[in-house]
């Protein structure tokens, strides 16, 4: 009997992921068989882990906190985006058995801002909170995408500029310091810091959204986030949380394993059922 391909997401903690839900429903949807789990997998253990997993026949594997610098210094083989991010959330075993990262991080969110939310780029003020792996690991493509000026606001106001130094040559990026954003305003504000997780908000001036503007944060939760509501406090047009961009990452990750891309929508509205909000 031949063996059902493995597929499973590695990060510490990992009891909430979505993510073998996700890669269950995809498969179910597209007619592919294969096993997808989660594992509990500490820093200090991911070399190990990661070579016994593909060593046994596994196909591929999703990297979370704390793990996705990690697996950037130990793939074989890296994507340009995940060069250009320095950390990889996607791993697929190659033909020859080289291990090939990329991240889709930047992607999954970008996909979700424009295809499902409707929210343009081109042209637009957008500021981005946090100066760490989760705004590195976006700045790419939103570049990409030609907004009128891009602002990485971070605590340590040098981490913002040596970043928007980084990707200068992208396009037109700079770096501040929270306090420097007085008197700024911005048509979409993503929060790409670890603030909500904890409850909590950066300490930011008021009047920064433009009106008609939106919010997004790249985080998630059973409830809305604490930025998701200082979002509709501030009068966002639309303040959303990052379900859609985990799907949309997913589905990335999906498409490099299978070479089928799913559909996301309903899968997005199948996780928000899940969490009693609207689709």
């Amino acid at each position: 009997m031949p063996q059902i391909d493995r597929y499973a997401v590695f990060g510490h903690p990992i009891g909430h992921s979505q993510s073998p839900r996700i890669h269950t429903l995809f498969a179910a949807q597209t007619g592919q068989v294969l096993t997808y789990a989660a594992q509990d997998v500490p820093a200090e253990d991911f070399e190990t882990a990661a070579r016994e997993f593909f060593v046994t026949g596994g196909k591929g594997l999703n990297c979370t906190v704390p793990l996705k610098e990690l697996a950037f210094a130990w793939t074989d083989q890296l994507s340009e985006r995940a060069v250009q991010a320095k950390a990889v959330n996607t791993l697929a075993l190659r033909p020859d058995g080289a291990v090939f990262g990329d991240n889709t991080d930047g992607e999954g969110l970008v996909r979700d801002l424009t295809g499902n939310l409707g929210l343009g780029i081109e042209g637009r003020r957008i500021l981005l909170l946090g100066a760490g792996g989760a705004g590195r690991g976006v700045l790419a493509p939103l570049l990409a995408l030609a907004p009128e000026r891009l602002v990485i606001a971070n605590r340590t106001v040098a981490k913002a500029e040596i970043l928007a130094g980084e990707f200068g040559d992208l396009g037109p990026v700079v770096g501040c310091g929270f306090a420097d954003l007085a008197g700024e305003s911005f048509d979409l504000i993503l929060n790409a810091t670890a603030a909500s997780l904890g409850g909590e908000v950066p300490d930011l001036p008021g009047g920064l959204l433009a009106a008609g503007g939106s919010c997004y944060d790249l985080a998630y939760g059973k409830e809305p986030t604490s930025f998701v509501r200082w979002g509709k406090a501030a009068g966002a047009a639309l303040s959303m949380d990052g379900i859609g961009m985990l799907v949309e990452q997913a589905a990335a990750a999906f498409e490099l394993w299978r070479g089928v891309r799913p559909a996301t929508r309903s899968v997005i509205a199948a996780l928000n059922a899940g969490r009693g909000l609207a689709a």
